[in-house]
């Protein structure tokens, strides 16, 4: 019996609704610990020091496994497996929250969730690919990242119903049931996507003398299009300028937000998130995904003068919420473009190093960030943050995505 393509197989719309809905299950369980673990490790006896070990190590963790997992990704008959044990390290880990006693143990719990989250990402992404039309790349992408993004929403929101009764302990605990649940469904409901033979070994339109050396060279880093390299020194240099978020959560409190009002800054910007991921991925399916990626960079770039110029703390909020468009306009409509630009085969490693570059770079911006801030005081990085942005943005317009290519071709 013939394995139906993706095009017609009924798990098409399937997989997309089911890693949605594990994306707002696994994301509402993360986030329910994310806000109160500098709390918590404060409790512990630990401070910011121990904060940024911890976070550095696991996010360097997750950068260096995203590479391996595209790498893997790329080889493997079945994908499932790896998407549905990624699911489950993490979130068999998280409840271990509840039982610690120091913060190295913390450390050890954040190492092996990054570490499972960076397993298991390429995979889903590449399975998303498969799974529906070329044509239907964004929209597929941004459904799934608005559902991601009600899960920050719904994470927070759970966790103030539970801390005020059974303390941040039971925060962790509680965690455990949305993570139970996504486990559940996401090995219930995904669906293996069978990749046709041709599709495995697609013909090179350039003839190449086989040999060896060749194959080996080509097996961990594939020759991929100027195209994928150029968006991927877009997207370096812009995040160079992309540091963490939490910046944004300490110049708030520089003008008079109140740390206690942080989670409601995140709960205003990933409203705006969520309601407009999936239009917009919809959209770049219709037009150029480049032009909307770069409305995105546009969008950082207003936000961070804004921040560098912190004239009220009206402004910082209705910002906040404006910082959501810029999520909305990148996040899914670069991952569909980088999907797009590279042959079906090579999907898994092209994901991975453009994945491992952004979170190296971002780490990095962090960094400089920190010790720019120390120099020169908080409006400088912001300044220079914008200024980047908006340089990267007009890089990004130049470029003509597959499908403007194939348009201005007919």
């Amino acid at each position: 019996m013939d394995t139906p393509s993706p095009a017609h197989s009924k798990s098409t719309p399937r997989n997309v609704y089911v890693f949605g809905l594990t994306s707002f299950l696994n994301d509402t369980a993360s986030e329910m610990a994310y806000w109160v673990l500098p709390a918590f490790l404060a409790s512990l006896g630990a401070g910011p020091a121990q904060l940024g070990i911890i976070e550095g190590i696991a996010e360097s963790v997750a950068s260096f496994v995203k590479l391996f997992s595209g790498y893997l990704t790329d080889k493997v008959a079945q994908r499932k497996p790896i998407v549905v044990g990624g699911y489950f390290a993490a979130n068999a880990v998280k409840p271990l929250l509840a039982l610690v006693s120091s913060w190295w143990q913390i450390l050890g719990i954040r190492f092996c969730d990054r570490f499972a989250k960076g397993i298991r990402g390429t995979a889903r992404d590449v399975m998303v690919a498969e799974s529906v039309e070329r044509s239907e790349l964004g929209s597929a992408y941004g459904l799934i990242q608005a559902m991601d993004s009600a899960g920050a929403i719904a994470g927070p929101l759970l966790a103030l119903a539970v801390i005020g009764r059974f303390g941040m302990r039971g925060v962790f605990a509680t965690a455990a049931a949305p993570g139970a649940l996504c486990v559940l469904v996401a090995w219930v409901g995904i669906r293996e996507v069978h990749r046709k033979p041709a599709e495995k070994q697609a013909p090179s339109p350039v003839t190449v003398e086989p040999g060896p050396k060749a194959s080996e060279k080509s097996d961990w880093l594939p020759k991929l299009p100027p195209g994928f390299y150029y968006v991927l020194a877009v997207v370096t240099l812009f995040s160079l300028g992309n540091s963490s978020d939490m910046f944004l959560v300490l110049r708030a409190g520089n003008i008079g937000i109140p740390a206690s009002q942080a989670p409601l800054l995140g709960l205003v910007f990933n409203v705006t998130f969520t309601l407009v991921s999936w239009p917009a991925g919809k959209f770049s399916d219709r037009f150029s995904r480049s032009v909307i990626a770069a409305a995105g960079y546009f969008v950082f770039a207003i936000v961070y003068f804004v921040f560098a110029l912190a004239p009220s703390r009206l402004a910082i909020w209705v910002t906040m919420a404006f910082y959501g468009l810029f999520y909305a306009l990148t996040n899914a409509v670069l991952k569909a473009l980088i999907v797009e630009s590279v042959e079906s085969d090579v999907r898994g490693r092209a994901l991975g190093i453009y994945s491992f570059f952004t979170s190296v770079t971002v780490l990095l911006s962090s960094v400089m960030t920190g010790a720019l801030w120390k120099i020169y005081g908080p409006a400088v990085p912001f300044y220079i943050s914008a200024g980047i942005a908006a340089a990267s943005a007009l890089a990004l317009l130049a470029h003509r995505s597959p499908a403007q290519r194939l348009e201005g071709n007919q």
